[in-house]
């Protein structure tokens, strides 16, 4: 019999070969950790590799288990036992409930113990755990919670101002108390802390990092722009979502009736993935920040904590979870401002906003991953690819322009073809070029320029590029030969393709470009393109 088809819906249980009646706490740790976590149940008679052995005196365990619980287990939590017979051998199945008034603590040993389930194992709880599960006991919240800080000494500027823009309501000092955010005594809850224009609470900033390449530690430049946010949420959440639009570039195509468009992230994924980031995460854990990490083909929005209940996401569908709120009365405020749904249905509309758009993939659809307190969501840029895939083809049309193209392509072929969109250092190009025996000849081509920008890290196409040159004006930018030979390839190569085929930023190529008189640009948008006055 599959074990499924005893335990049911449930994707959460444990299974015990006997009874263990001189070691309950071997048992018992996981009625603890189901009641509060997420409940769950207990199989007796079934072995560790799934094998029906049954029990020998299953009335007896019954009565045992029963009384155990109820003397072991502090406050005692609701469950049931069943008696199930498979091939004609005896389970006992204990289903535990989700409670209500927890922490449930396993009293034994001389110890008292609280047990959560993360993954699939029942472990101690820890201080910040253990917080939790007193504040939901007394059937509150974190932001539900009485703060430090008196209301008349912070300003809700930011709060006003954007639920009059977005509601056409006036926030009166009566929708201060009625949405949570001052209690009956006059002081700010943790949600009006949070919420505050100069917000109190250290740890709700977030860290935004636009890192150079598909990894923290891409090349010598690690991060091409980084900004920290503090401040009230409403400012975190525009801030942050400024900060991912400024790298969110976007493609479009004229169609007869307008045109076209195509992000590299849909934008209401986006927003929709930081709020869930702002409202859900554990303001509890006062040692992380959400974080947002863009590396050139995906974006990762990083909170502290998992799921509210502890579950894992593993094996779900995604469409149809249920919505648990970590803080309500955030999440009401949000929603008032029509900033997130009250249904909860955050999941569904970043995958439905990815599946709604034309170039997406089935492998460039949103993952969301869960790792014990901590929750990853990754957007994928759909954009990607074929940007990239478009900058080696202009880096290779450089690389044949001249004499020299067939050899330095059949020495530096293999590594550049092992490495796309990486900087190369200078010396490793001359190490590369002599390794494949063809030094002289390629060397007598590199020289003036390898000479010329020393410490000067070269991308893959700037690699190709300066292979083809016919030696170089010292005069000259360093960067000025690569950006014109791009430009005679590709008179409607972008600022962007630029830069990545240098290693640069988009602002040291424009200013470069502002050096080079000879270079104009005509016309606006992609409609227009390079010239070069000879």
């Amino acid at each position: 019999m599959n074990i499924k088809d005893l335990v049911g819906e449930t994707s959460e249980y444990d299974k015990k070969q006997a009874l263990e009646t001189k070691r309950p706490k071997s048992w018992l740790k996981s009625v603890s950790a189901f009641a509060n976590t997420f409940g769950g149940k207990l199989i007796f008679g079934i072995s560790d590799d799934d094998e029906i052995v049954g029990l020998a005196d299953a009335k007896r365990d019954s009565e045992i288990i029963s009384e155990t619980i109820k003397t072991r287990i502090d406050p005692i939590p609701m469950f049931k036992l069943d008696h199930q017979k498979v091939d004609n051998k005896e389970l006992i199945i204990v289903e535990v409930m989700k409670g209500t008034l927890t922490p449930y603590y396993y009293s034994g040993d001389g110890q008292l113990v609280a047990f959560v389930r993360i993954g699939n194992e029942s472990v101690h709880a820890n201080s910040l755990q253990l917080r939790e599960l007193v504040i939901r006991g007394n059937a509150q919240s974190y932001d539900s919670l009485p703060s430090r800080y008196k209301f008349e000494d912070m300003a809700f500027s930011k709060l006003r101002s954007v639920y009059l823009q977005r509601t056409g309501l006036s926030f009166t000092e009566a929708d201060f108390v009625s949405f949570g955010i001052v209690d009956s005594n006059g002081n700010l809850t943790n949600a009006g802390a949070l919420l505050a224009d100069e917000s109190p609470i250290r740890h709700s900033r977030v860290f935004c990092t636009r890192w150079n390449g598909l990894t923290k530690a891409s090349g010598l430049v690690d991060a091409i722009d980084d900004e920290e946010h503090s401040g009230g949420l409403i400012s975190l959440y525009q801030d942050s979502l400024n900060f991912i639009m400024r790298h969110n570039r976007k493609a479009w195509r004229k169609v007869p009736d307008g045109r076209i468009e195509y992000p590299d992230y849909p934008e209401r994924a986006v927003s929709e993935g930081l709020v869930n980031a702002l409202i859900h995460r554990d303001y509890l854990d006062i040692s992380s920040e959400v974080h947002i990490d863009i590396f050139d083909d995906r974006l990762e929005i990083y909170s502290p904590g998992g799921m509210v209940d502890g579950s894992s996401l593993e094996g779900k569908d995604l469409m149809s979870i249920s919505s648990r709120r970590r803080n309500p009365v955030l999440a009401d405020i949000f929603s008032r401002l029509k900033l997130m749904e009250r249904r909860g249905s955050g999941f569904r509309k970043i995958i439905e906003d990815y599946d709604f758009q034309e170039n997406t993939t089935k492998d460039l659809m949103p993952k969301f991953i869960v790792k014990n307190n901590d929750f990853i969501l990754t957007l994928y840029n759909l954009n990607y690819l074929e940007r990239h895939l478009n900058s080696q083809n202009v880096a290779q049309g450089v690389a044949q322009e001249n004499g020299v193209g067939m050899r330095v392509n059949e020495s530096l072929g293999p590594v550049l073809n092992q490495t796309p969109a990486k900087i190369v250092a200078q010396g490793e190009l001359k190490n590369v070029a002599q390794e494949n025996g063809v030094g002289m000849r390629i060397n007598e081509s590199l020289g003036p320029v390898l000479n010329q920008t020393s410490s000067q890290n070269v991308a893959q196409g700037e690699q190709k590029n300066v292979a083809q040159g016919e030696g170089q004006n010292n005069t000259r930018s360093k960067y000025e030969e690569i950006i014109l030979m791009l430009v005679k390839t590709n008179n409607k190569i972008t600022r962007e393709q630029m830069a990545q085929a240098l290693g640069v930023s988009t602002k040291t190529v424009e200013r470069e470009i502002s050096k080079i008189s000879k270079l104009s640009f005509a016309g606006s948008g992609y409609s227009g393109h390079w010239e070069i006055k000879e």
